[in-house]
């Protein structure tokens, strides 16, 4: 599944145009490098996001292109 396609399924970004934004913008990073909007997730990629003042970094758990509002937490853990 594509980077920006996950982020808004996730629901850790609202629209899937400011996910692909922001890997556009570098602020996006898989695996400790910055990438593109086409990038392919895997599972247990880790991925950061630098928006706002806090990153958020999480590992992939499911790659799901349907999850609803309840599955959607169950796609990712953050890493503390």
């Amino acid at each position: 599944m594509r980077i920006d396609k996950f982020l808004k399924v996730s629901r850790i970004i609202k629209r899937r145009t400011v996910a692909a934004e922001a890997c556009d913008a570098g602020k996006i990073h898989v695996n400790g490098r910055a990438v593109k909007p086409a990038y392919v997730l895997k599972v247990n990629d880790i991925v950061e996001v630098r928006l706002g003042s806090t990153p958020i970094k999480f590992t992939v758990k499911n790659l799901n292109e349907k999850a609803s509002k309840d599955e959607a937490q169950t796609l990712y853990e953050v890493i503390k």
